[in-house]
């Protein structure tokens, strides 16, 4: 999807909510320009190696690689398509994951290298389309979607995030400050399940600027019972 719609946010509490399931679960940010998942988690740190494999980092019972474990927050990564390739290929084969029942990759926007790479590189069970329910959102969820349906990934659904907002003095409202319905609408279009909305929650923006997801850090809020129910459509 789009950058700036939550992808991170989602894929983070998708695997968080599949852990908590019972499953053994691995996170890679795939995102090599903006890695996010050190923020998200409070992981950092650079992994340790064994016998020429990366260890990756352990976090919420969680199985955690990215390239944000290896350069500092201010250092900008200047790379061309072939180094991203490299990279790519190394977390998927290099990385000791071990057993594991579902591998997360949080995806970096667009459809540039990174994504082609994966696609090529891993037998992905399927592809999550995060959005918004604006249209300029929507845009690039649909080019999202063609690009997986080309290379034969299937589509497993998609998400609304920051869908309304509910003010917490005025619990029976519902402000839809992007629009309404725009997920649904182009999951019908496109023929392909839409699989919940997320609504905007100012304890996610919290807990994710302290390293805690929000299905930790307010586990009964409407946000996490959201992506609770997300998880268990995918599985």
């Amino acid at each position: 999807g789009k950058g700036g719609v939550g992808k991170s946010t989602v894929a983070v509490n998708l695997a968080l909510a599949l852990r908590e399931m019972g499953a053994r679960v691995g996170l890679m940010d795939a995102d090599v320009y903006g890695p996010s998942l050190p923020l998200l988690t409070g992981v950092t740190g650079r992994p340790q190696t064994r016998e020429k494999r990366i260890l990756p980092h352990q976090g919420y019972g969680l199985k955690l690689m990215s390239m944000g474990f290896f350069v500092d927050d201010s250092s900008p990564v200047i790379w061309r398509g072939p180094m991203v390739h490299g990279l790519i290929r190394q977390f998927l084969t290099d990385v000791e994951w071990g057993e594991l029942d579902y591998l997360v990759v949080d995806m970096p926007p667009g459809t540039g290298d990174a994504a082609l790479t994966l696609t090529q590189q891993a037998p992905l069970a399927g592809a999550v389309i995060v959005t918004t329910a604006n249209d300029l959102s929507l845009v690039d969820a649909r080019k999202g979607l063609a690009m997986f349906q080309k290379v034969e990934v299937p589509v497993l659904g998609i998400v609304e995030n920051m869908s309304y907002f509910v003010p917490p003095d005025l619990p029976d409202r519902k402000y839809w400050i992007f629009g309404k319905g725009g997920g649904a609408r182009v999951a019908k279009e496109l023929g392909v399940d839409f699989l919940g909305e997320v609504p905007i929650d100012a304890r996610v923006v919290e807990g994710g600027d302290i390293g805690k997801p929000i299905l930790a850090y307010a586990p009964d809020s409407p946000p996490a019972i959201a992506l609770r129910e997300i998880a268990e459509k995918l599985v």
